[in-house]
Parts: structure tokens; sequence; C-alpha cells
């Protein structure tokens, strides 16, 4: 329907009637933001190959064993993200998706939480958000860890506590640990 991880796919899937919405799929930038991106490679999901003056960017990692060949979310500042825009990840599978391409920026953490309570707000009801620590091991090992910077921030917006309208997941149970010791 639209762009993964964009605040127009966030708002559609409300629109459609979801209560939940998985908003963020967690990358941190070179100075420690938090993003929404499927994964920290960022070639398919944003307009970064069309920017020259990050063509040098371009650069091959090891993510979870696996040669990746891209431009990757830690190796850009804040400032620099929000110069690209959100494209369809898959235009084959989703082609309809396409005609989206170019009009949402990339939203950070701290953005979609704010989206949540304008839409908590606006809708009289409470709408949960569903975030996942992507790679928290390879980011860990770069001095990027997510949990610490995901507990800030939930703390800072009061949504660190048990009843919180937000369900962290990851496919990395320390993660998930971690996080346990950091928010209630």
């Amino acid at each position: 329907y639209r762009p993964e991880h964009t605040f127009g796919s966030y708002q559609l899937a409300l629109d459609l009637g979801a209560d939940v919405v998985e908003a963020g799929d967690l990358v941190p930038t070179k100075d420690g933001h938090l993003v929404c991106r499927h994964e920290p490679e960022i070639g398919g999901t944003t307009d970064v190959s069309a920017h020259p003056e990050f063509a040098d960017r371009k650069t091959t990692k090891t993510l979870d064993g696996i040669p990746t060949t891209g431009w990757f979310t830690e190796d850009f500042t804040l400032a620099e993200l929000k110069t690209l825009r959100a494209v369809e990840r898959i235009p084959a599978n989703r082609p309809h998706n396409t005609l989206y391409n170019g009009r949402w920026e990339i939203p950070t953490f701290e953005e979609v939480l704010h989206w949540q309570d304008e839409q908590t707000r606006k809708r009289g009801k409470q709408v949960w958000i569903y975030p996942e620590t992507k790679h928290p091991t390879y980011f860990r090992a770069l001095g990027l860890g997510l949990e610490e910077r995901l507990a800030t921030v939930l703390r800072k917006h009061g949504k660190d506590k048990k009843n919180s309208p937000v369900i962290i997941q990851s496919f990395e149970p320390t993660s998930i640990q971690r996080l346990d010791k950091l928010v209630d």
C-alpha cells in the first residue's frame, strides 16, 4: 500500500483499522539517533543511490554472517538521512507502492512516539506501537547499542512502564533481556 516504515504506511494502517502498528524496526544513525528502517542497509528503501554526495559511502559490511553491499544508517548523521526519501523495497511484488516513492522521509523513533500520542488523542483510543531492535549485537560491537538508546527515548516520553502502549520485539533474546533491566 505504501513504502514501509513511513508515516504514510503507519497512517494507512490505522485508517484501515489497525490497533497496533509495527512502527519501527529500529537502527541507529552515526550520531546515535534511532530511525525506522527494515534493515541498516538503506539502498533498497531510500533514494540514497540518487544522491551523488553519498556515493562514496557505499560499502560492504557483514550482517549476520552475510556480506551486504550498500549504504548503512550507521554511516550517516540524522541530518544526512533526513535528506533522503523512502521508496518501495520490493517493487516487483508491490508495484502500486512505487506511486508513493519519494513522499516521506525516514522517521525517527521519537517522531513515531509523537505521532502515536497525536493519533491516540485524535482517535480517542490508545494506539499501540510494536518496535523491533534490528541487529543489536552488530550495533553493540560498533558502540551504537540499541537498548540504552531505546530505553532513554522511552523514558523521555513516559513510555518505559509495563503498562505503556509499546510492545518491544527482537530476534535476539539478549536484546530483550538487556531492555528488561533498563525499563520497567
